[in-house]
C-alpha cells in the first residue's frame, strides 16, 4: 500500500518550485559538457523516530571518496532515460532499493563538481514503502543507514569541516557517520528549505585528517575568500 505524502514535506516541496543551483552552491554549473550523473535523496518516515534520509558509506578501499558517506547514485548510463532513471538504477545496484517503493517528487537543479567534472542531478524521492536495504557490492559500499532528520538538525551534531587543502564546508554527525562534502551541502540546503533546521554553532570547525584525495568544491562549499553560511 502506498503511503500518502506526509504534511511535514509540504514546505520543502513548495520551496523547491523556485529552487536554483545558486541555492545549493556558489559554483556555476556549465551549460554543456561534464559527466552526467544523479543521486537519490530518499526521504522516509519511521514511527517514533520521524523523517529520515537514506545515506550509504563508501568502502574505504575506493580510489575516490573512500569511506565518505554519500547519497546512492552515480554516473548515467546510455540507456538511462533521465536523471531519475539513473538515480533509481544506481540505488538498486548499490543497496538493493526497489524502485517501485519510491515516489519521485522532483529533480533538483544540476550541480557541478569541478575536480571530477561531474554534473550531478539530485533526485528527491519519498520512500512510500520502506524495506530492508544493504550493501550489494561490499567492495564499493561499506554501510547503509537511515539518518533521522531530528539528529541531523540537532545543534550538537552540526559543524563545519576543514580539509588540509583549505576546503571547508558543512557537516553532520549522526549514527556514527561524519557526513560532509557534496552530500552535507545538499542536506544543509534542503533542511533550510523544509523549515527543519535549527540554530547551531557555526564557529565549530573540525579538521579532517590528511588524505591523498583532493576534495571537490561542492554544494555548501566555504572558502577563505567566500564563505557560504547556511
Amino acid at each position: 500500500m502506498t503511503r500518502p505524502l506526509p504534511g511535514w514535506m509540504d514546505p520543502l516541496l513548495a520551496r523547491l518550485g523556485t529552487a536554483r543551483s545558486e541555492d545549493f552552491t556558489p559554483l556555476h554549473t556549465p551549460t554543456s559538457g561534464g559527466r552526467q550523473s544523479a543521486v537519490l535523496v530518499l526521504l522516509a518516515e519511521e514511527p517514533d523516530v520521524g523523517p529520515d534520509v537514506l545515506v550509504l558509506q563508501r568502502a574505504a578501499t575506493l580510489r575516490n571518496h573512500a569511506g565518505q558517506p554519500a547519497f546512492p547514485g552515480g554516473a548515467a548510463d546510455p540507456e538511462d532515460a533521465d536523471a531519475t532513471a539513473t538515480a533509481l538504477r544506481e540505488a538498486n545496484e548499490e543497496v538493493g532499493l526497489d524502485p517501485a517503493t519510491v515516489t519521485v517528487l522532483a529533480e533538483l537543479p544540476k550541480l557541478w563538481i569541478p575536480v571530477s567534472d561531474f554534473v550531478v542531478t539530485p533526485v528527491l524521492g519519498w520512500w512510500h514503502r520502506p524495506h530492508p536495504v544493504h550493501p550489494r557490492e561490499p567492495a564499493e559500499v561499506a554501510h547503509v543507514a537511515r539518518l533521522p532528520v531530528a539528529e541531523l538538525v540537532d545543534p550538537e551534531n552540526r559543524m563545519r569541516v576543514r580539509h588540509p587543502s583549505g576546503w571547508t564546508g558543512p557537516a553532520f554527525s549522526a549514527r556514527g557517520m561524519l557526513v560532509w562534502g557534496f552530500t552535507a551541502g545538499v542536506l544543509a540546503t534542503l533542511l533550510e528549505m523544509g523549515g527543519w533546521a535549527r540554530p547551531w554553532h557555526r564557529d565549530r570547525i573540525v579538521d579532517l585528517p590528511p588524505t591523498d584525495a583532493t576534495p571537490a568544491p561542492s554544494a555548501g562549499t566555504d572558502s577563505a575568500d567566500e564563505m557560504v553560511d547556511r
